[in-house]
This record gives C-alpha cells, structure tokens and sequence, in this order.
C-alpha cells in the first residue's frame, strides 16, 4: 500500500501524498496549490472528497492481505462539510471502524493545519 498510494495514477494527479500508514489507520495530505480551489483560494469540495476517499481506501487496505493485483472499490461515501479549506493543505486521517470479510468501514476526519476541521466522512470500502 505504501507503494500503491503514491504510483495511482489519479492519486498523482491530485496531488495528495501519503504521511502515514499504520494498521486500519492512514494519514493522507492534499497540499493546497490553485487547481484545487474553486473560489478564490478555497479548495474545492470534490477535491476534498478525493482526498476522503483516497484515505479511506488505504486505511481499509492498511494491515489486510494485499494482493499482487490491488482491487477494490468505494461501495458507499458520505461526506459532510464543516468549514472551508481557504488557501490551505488538508490532511485527512482515516480510521477503519469495522473490517468485515470484504466490506470495511472507516471514518475519516479532515482538518487544515490551523486545525480546523474541514470534513467528516464515512466511507464502506470492498476489499478485492
């Protein structure tokens, strides 16, 4: 996963970058520049959404089987927002809530370094 992360193609183009990996437990940043904002300086919801997801899909993949061909998928992803991300990098950190044979659910909070936080997400993610 470690290696996966930073070589995802669509993971590249959004620029985030993988701070931390434990078991069931990931830490993803999406540095802020002037692709991902929408108004002004204010980062885009979609792409804090990206960011949500993509920390969630490696926090469920955190500490399971990894295969040699990775597959997987988001089977559901909520979202709610709580302030804006004006001018600032957002890290998402992801926390797997259950892990069952294929489906996991992980919650993920987002914040800015000022420590505000940006987004609350839950996401169910299928494992292979």
């Amino acid at each position: 996963m470690r290696r996966f992360v930073p070589a995802s193609p669509f993971v590249a183009l959004a620029g985030i970058e993988l701070v931390e990996l434990d078991d069931g437990h990931a830490e993803l940043r999406l540095p802020y520049r002037d692709e991902v904002a929408t108004m002004g300086t204010v980062v885009h919801g979609g792409a804090i959404a990206t960011l949500v997801d993509t920390a969630a899909m490696a926090a469920a993949w955190a500490g399971a089987d990894v295969p040699d061909e990775l597959r997987g998928a988001t089977v559901a992803l909520t979202v709610t927002y709580l302030a804006p991300a004006d001018g600032q990098d957002v890290t998402a950190v992801a926390t797997v809530l259950r892990r069952g044979r294929r489906l996991t659910t992980v919650r993920v909070d987002a914040s800015t370094p000022d420590g505000t936080a940006v987004a609350s997400g839950l996401v169910t993610y299928q494992l292979g």
